[in-house]
């Protein structure tokens, strides 16, 4: 079932349009007026008003899907969003029957048996200037207000531990999260990527644990990955634990976790927020890279985030060359940064880098459409005619390849970028040696994902 149609079928299954709590309701209809522009909206409509009717028949969804595909609905961003905003607004929904007071105080034991055959815990490393609430579980345990300690000018980043279940039929690249359409109300860990705990340590216990990692693994290795828009921590913390698990990396894995407010209509928002990151992202690299002793440390950045990590690899390369000489890979996947800028401002500076950057491109990724929807000029992560060829950097164009390492389910069925990324990191490979084809244009060389 695609995007669109799951929620529609969800949201209908919760009472829309006449029977929904008002946010759903709102976000229904502006996935029907999204429909309206299209040929085929008549079809659309028609099928989805059947639905409303027999919300449970298994041949009006298979009719609406067929209607969506004839109109080439999935493959229009503006209506994706809406999709995606209207299954966000559904999440509350996820948890018709909560658990009393005391069941919050004392969960049932777990089986250690089951744990052991049905999913994996992998150990991941936090830094954040996220407001911090103590006092919540591990989900909302950093909102997506800025920390007020670092307004003040204190150094009030969070620092700490998360660990993450992978269940033991894990697909790579994928997120596995409860799903509405397939009935599934909680999150469980033999099923679904999950938040298990989220530990805050001071800054000395934190860097001393990493070292121990660090210095545990073969290659003293780690990576950073710095999120994108539209990311809670609790998704960034699962994200980073499901690309451990598929990278099978031999280190310490790490995210750094800027203030996204976590909402398709906070891009502006979050836009100012990474800005306002971005001089954090570069103290905490700096102070990481001093404190960790690692010989391998490989940064990842995705859409938005790769601004804050851009910038800040910039400024470290300038400000402590020798320090920044530590970085081995920098990867950037769907970069939501201006075409023009990166092209003439931060790629020459990135120049320095230890080996040349890796940059997937993609216009099919869901945060960069909604970049350029903001901006209205090009992005550095955009492929097709406008994709960016430059010194120093290995553009990959990855068209119809998951590159956002986040929690659009309608990337399911598709290749993950993670799985060049297992060779590069792996294998220390450049395109050259990575299952890919070469294209030659008279700007310079690319590369594509082998069909």
């Amino acid at each position: 079932m695609d995007l669109i149609t799951s929620a529609v079928v969800a949201a209908i299954g919760h009472g829309a349009p006449g029977h929904a709590p008002e946010a759903v309701a709102s976000h229904f209809q502006r996935l029907k007026l999204a429909i309206a522009k299209f040929d085929g909206a008549a079809a659309i409509l028609a099928a989805i008003a059947a639905l409303e009717a027999e919300p449970g028949n298994t041949q009006l969804q298979l009719a609406l899907s067929a209607a969506l595909a004839s109109a080439n609905a999935p493959d229009d961003m503006e209506t994706l969003f809406a999709a995606q905003g209207l299954l966000d607004a559904l999440q509350p929904a996820l948890r018709p029957f909560p658990p009393s007071p005391a069941a919050e105080k004392a969960p049932a034991p777990v089986d250690q048996g089951a744990v052991v055959s049905n999913y994996a815990v992998v150990k991941v490393y936090f830094a954040t200037d996220r407001q911090r609430d103590v006092g919540k579980p591990p989900a909302r345990r950093f909102s997506g207000e800025r920390s007020t300690g670092m307004s003040k000018g204190n150094d009030a980043l969070s620092y700490g531990s998360c660990d993450v279940s992978i269940p033991r039929d894990h697909r790579m690249g994928q997120l596995e999260s409860p799903s509405l359409w397939r009935l599934e109300f909680r999150d469980d860990p033999a099923k679904h990527v999950v938040l298990l705990s989220a530990e805050v340590q001071d800054r000395d216990n934190f860097f001393a644990a990493l070292k121990t990692q660090v210095s545990a693994s073969a290659g003293k290795s780690a990576f950073v990955f710095v999120h994108g828009y539209n990311v809670s921590f609790e998704d960034a913390a699962r994200r980073t634990g499901q690309m451990a698990y598929d990278l099978g990396f031999d280190g310490a894995p790490v995210f750094y976790s800027w203030p996204s407010r976590g909402d398709l209509a906070a891009y502006t928002i979050d836009e100012n927020n990474i800005e306002w990151s971005t001089p954090h992202i570069a103290a905490f690299l700096a102070d990481f890279l001093a404190s960790t002793e690692a010989a391998q440390v490989y940064l990842v950045g995705h859409s938005m985030g790769s601004r804050g990590l851009a910038r800040a690899v910039t400024d470290l390369l300038a400000a402590q060359p020798q320090l920044a000489r530590k970085i081995t890979e920098i990867i950037l996947s769907a970069p939501d940064i201006d075409a023009a800028v990166f092209k003439h401002d931060i790629a020459p500076k990135l120049a320095g880098a230890r080996n040349p950057v890796t940059l997937y491109a993609s216009s099919q990724d869901l945060a960069l459409a909604a970049s350029k929807a903001v901006h209205g000029y090009p992005r550095a992560g955009d492929s097709g005619a406008g994709m960016l060829i430059v010194a120093g950097v290995e553009t990959i164009d990855a068209t119809g390849v998951d590159t956002s390492f986040m929690k659009h389910s309608y990337f399911a069925e598709k290749r993950s970028a993670l799985s060049d990324m297992f060779y590069l990191i792996r294998n220390h490979t450049r395109a050259d040696q990575r299952f890919l084809d070469p294209v030659d244009t008279v700007a310079g060389r690319y590369w594509t994902f082998k069909a």
